[in-house]
């Protein structure tokens, strides 16, 4: 017996629809948000991080001093 003999005779093969929305939904949500023109300069600005020689903040562990 699989999985979907299980979930059929259960009555529960509305849930896996309900539930496959709302990770789809999730998902959608998360890409719009990372994506939004309003984060534009955040993710520029964390974009040239690694390139940057100029320190801006507090030196970490074990950074020179």
């Amino acid at each position: 017996m699989g999985l979907s003999d299980v979930i059929g005779h259960a009555g529960l093969s509305g849930f896996t629809e309900v539930a496959m929305i709302l990770f789809m939904a999730a998902f959608v949500a998360v890409v719009v948000w990372t994506f939004a023109p309003r984060r534009r300069r955040e993710l520029d600005a964390a974009s040239r991080l690694p390139l940057d020689d100029e320190r801006t903040g507090p030196a970490g562990p074990g950074a020179d001093s």
